[in-house]
């Protein structure tokens, strides 16, 4: 009894490092694709004037990298984002690791 109580631990142990993981690459992976949805909906604002999707992404293109500008500039912000990204991870790995002591408890 105490393997299969071992072994639910472990599962449940993988599943949580699993959805650590998946909220980890979400969040680090909205970072990159916010600029880039920016600058489709920019294309596509442009679109509606009249204005080719090739040139539209031409003129979107630095309106993006002046917004993407204006943020960094912000004092904190940056290092605010990545610092709640990283408790993200730290969280995960205490979870994780909190099941090990569960796992030698039970045996």
């Amino acid at each position: 009894m105490k393997k299969i109580n071992v072994a639910l631990v472990r599962l449940i142990q993988f599943v949580v490092f699993v959805i650590f993981t998946f909220m980890v690459i979400a969040y680090f992976g909205a970072m990159v694709l916010i600029p880039l949805d920016a600058l489709v909906m920019i294309t596509k604002l442009l679109g509606l004037f009249g204005l080719n999707t090739f040139i539209g992404a031409l003129i979107g293109l630095p309106i993006v990298g002046f917004l993407g500008k204006i943020v960094y500039q912000t004092p904190g912000l940056i290092a605010m984002v990545t610092e709640t990204g990283m408790d993200l991870i730290k969280v995960g790995k205490d979870k994780v690791e909190a099941f090990n002591h569960i796992a030698a408890s039970i045996k």
